[in-house]
């Protein structure tokens, strides 16, 4: 899932063009429509079906529904007009794309597909605020059943939400043996401040070592990375912290927006956006910004 990620200043308005893809054999009826999102225990969690909350209010369609044929596509606008009396912080929501099923013979089964963009809006005056993260420590464990995994202590020390992703690489094993790269488990999301784990989950005949891992993880242009030395203990236990060898940094503020493309039940939805700001005191328009990230 790709996402809508922008700071904006009271009283400016962003537009959005969704371009919904039609990948099944079948023409689709589909709504398209806002809804609350929030960050909870590390996830980004969705509202029941059309949930409101304060950003919802500020989002709207050119079309909420649109007929899409047979692998053809369709294009809706979404708005977001941020009002001039708006407080300083950040919402969270998500633009769904929703079609669904003809009920089945016996009419109590009816079936909705939905793919969504997310939407990280921060509102406040200035540029936008610093996104950033630091990786704490690693800890090797084995299930009961002798599956290897890896758990990393991250820290959202930014002034954005991070949704991470990322890797995980093993060299210098025994014999000078490598392996992965594994990727980390999706769905972390941590708010400002905020402290959660990831996970990367390994082969189980993974030898217990010792190892050289390195941790690659990311958030947008955000990119921490950290080295250290593992040994994966006994099944059904946690071994010891791993000793880092070294740390690493590149990364930069978050842009400005992400244009997403996504894919779900054989449909698919892809953003561009275009900014409309106040114009300066010469009277002046500002030139449009094209799309970020």
């Amino acid at each position: 899932m790709r996402y809508i990620v922008d700071h904006l200043p009271p009283g400016t308005t962003v537009k959005r063009q969704l371009l919904i893809n039609n990948r099944t054999d079948q023409a689709r009826r589909i709504d398209v429509y806002p809804a609350a999102a929030t960050l909870e225990d590390s996830k980004f969690k969705f509202g029941e079906g059309r949930a409101a909350n304060e950003l919802t209010s500020w989002i709207t369609l050119d079309s909420p529904v649109v007929e899409v044929e047979p692998g053809g596509e369709a294009r809706v606008r979404a708005t977001i007009t941020v009002p001039p009396a708006a407080s300083r912080g950040e919402r969270y929501g998500v633009i769904w794309a929703s079609a669904t099923s003809a009920p089945r013979s016996d009419g109590e089964v009816i079936q909705i597909h939905r793919v969504g963009v997310r939407v990280y809006l921060d509102i406040g005056p200035g540029g936008e605020p610093i996104s950033d993260f630091s990786i704490g420590e690693l800890r090797p464990a084995r299930g009961p059943t002798g599956e290897p995994s890896v758990t990393a202590q991250v820290t959202n020390t930014g002034e954005r939400a991070i949704d991470l992703t990322g890797s995980v690489t093993l060299t210098d094993g025994p014999a000078g043996s490598r392996a992965g790269p594994f990727q980390v488990g999706q769905g972390v999301t941590l708010p400002p401040g905020g402290s959660g784990q990831v996970i990367a989950r390994l082969p189980v005949e993974l030898p217990n070592g010792p190892w050289k891992i390195e941790v690659n993880l990311e958030s947008g242009l955000v990119k921490r990375s950290v080295s250290a030395q593992i040994q994966f203990p006994d099944p059904g236990q946690v071994g010891k912290r791993g000793s880092v060898i070294s740390r690493m940094t590149s990364g930069w503020t978050v842009a400005a927006a992400i244009g997403g493309l996504l894919l779900l039940s054989g449909l698919a939805v892809l953003t561009r956006r275009y900014r409309q700001s106040p114009r300066p005191p010469t009277g002046r328009p500002r030139e449009r910004v094209p799309a970020g990230r």
